[in-house]
């Protein structure tokens, strides 16, 4: 073949079933590999999904709970509730005092 001689548009194909060195097969092959692997990550997240769902619920149904608990106290209980708990555990008494103390610092500080 001469330099100058047109190439044959045939040898400058890529066959059809050829895709980067590999057979159709073998696309194939890694094509059910992902998306078997894909059902696996959806079946997984599905159940992370259900248990945090239920997670939540139940906290919820606690939450409620002491909601309706405290509803029902005169707020001479609570206050007297609240002193029994800050003498039976200073440290963690002090520890909520200054988280309530940031939080509204940080929401009065934007006003």
């Amino acid at each position: 073949m001469n330099e100058y001689e047109p190439i044959k548009q045939e040898e400058s194909l890529v066959p059809a079933d050829t895709y980067n060195g590999e057979d159709e097969t073998t696309r194939g092959d890694y094509m059910n590999e992902f998306r078997g692997q894909a059902q696996e990550y959806s079946q997984r997240l599905n159940e992370a999904a259900m248990k945090a769902k239920d997670y939540a619920s139940e906290k919820f149904a606690v939450a409620n709970e002491k909601f309706k608990e405290l509803q029902n106290k005169e707020p001479q209980e609570l206050v007297e509730d609240a002193k029994e708990y800050a003498r039976k555990n200073p440290g963690q008494t002090i520890l909520i005092s200054a988280a309530a103390g940031l939080i509204l610092g940080f929401l009065l500080r934007r006003r």
